[in-house]
């Protein structure tokens, strides 16, 4: 072999290798992309986030092998999302999972009208304006309810079945979410059906849940209704330390609470809302239309009502 002849071939080897790093790039791009938005915290979000990846192995999409996800968390600061949700939009990812409930779901929509945007465990969608139908909810977006606002009323029915006394019951609410007004238009009508006063707490930061627990004494009341909120959700740990702290009986929307030392809880799994949703983008990487996919209902029932009812042991 001569000397231009081992030259000709090692600079065509060379080539070749140069091109390695792109058609690995290619490789890369063509894997799909799933923006996960957030309002709630990356800590405290473990679980749905293990659903959220067991959902999606469920419809043969694994991380890091056939999909990427990449996240962003608001942490509670729902002024945040609209931010996050355009860093993910910039990406061009395949879906927008919004997951956190109506805050990202929000701003998930309000960002892009072309990526498919699939959220989980928001409160009454067709209420709060985000799809305008159930069955076929339009547009670019579709996901799970819980419908929790339904339930709201029955969280403070078993609450006062456990404390028997009780003359009234706060219901704590986040003024910053889509969900407010929902809630504080069922606590007239839950008073007026149990016989209760039923004053409302505002809270919105962690400084604000620190007052509402201090004013409980003041205002005479005597068991606290924590619907299911994600600012609330992440501060869970907080809000049973503090209902401990002011020795106030507490029912909780998540079963989570329970976990963390709460004394009951009223409502769906969570994270089981997380894993159908997920099936629900695994479904759209294989083509399905999100303005045809209907809004799916509820979630596992954890024994034999609708909603799970968890006491804490003493």
């Amino acid at each position: 072999m001569t000397a231009k002849m081992k030259r000709r071939e090692f600079i065509t080897l060379l080539g070749s290798a140069a091109a390695w790093p792109l058609a690995a790039r290619a490789q890369q791009q063509a894997m799909p992309v799933i923006g996960f938005l957030s309002s709630r915290s990356p800590g405290e979000s473990a679980g749905v986030v293990a659903a959220f990846r067991q959902g999606l192995g469920e419809t043969g999409f694994v991380e890091g092998q056939n999909l990427a996800i990449v996240f962003r968390w608001a942490e509670g600061h729902y002024d945040r999302l609209p931010a996050l949700a355009a860093e993910l939009v910039h990406l061009r990812v395949a879906v927008l999972f919004a997951a956190g409930g109506p805050p990202s779901a929000l701003a998930a929509k309000a960002t892009t009208s072309t990526i498919p945007v699939v959220f989980s465990a928001v409160n009454d969608p067709l209420r709060i304006g985000l799809v305008s139908s159930l069955n076929r909810p339009g547009g670019n977006v579709t996901g799970m309810s819980l419908f929790t606002s339904d339930m709201i009323g029955k969280m403070a029915q078993l609450l006062k079945e456990m404390v028997p006394g009780a003359a009234a019951i706060a219901y704590l609410i986040n003024p910053s979410s889509p969900s407010e007004e929902i809630y504080a238009r069922e606590a007239p009508v839950v008073a007026s059906g149990l016989g209760l006063r039923i004053p409302v707490l505002n809270a919105s930061t962690e400084h604000d849940l620190d007052d509402a627990f201090a004013s409980l004494g003041k205002t005479g009341v005597d068991a606290l209704v924590v619907p299911p909120e994600p600012f609330f959700d992440s501060q869970r740990d907080r809000i049973v330390a503090l209902a401990a702290r002011y020795a106030v009986p507490m029912i909780a929307g998540l079963r989570e609470y329970v976990v963390a030392g709460g004394l009951m809880s009223y409502g769906a799994s969570l994270p089981d809302s997380y894993r159908r949703a997920s099936i629900y983008v695994g479904r759209v990487l294989r083509g399905v239309r999100t303005g045809i996919a209907a809004i799916g209902l509820g979630s596992r029932i954890q024994r034999s009502s609708r909603y799970s009812l968890g006491c804490r042991r003493y």
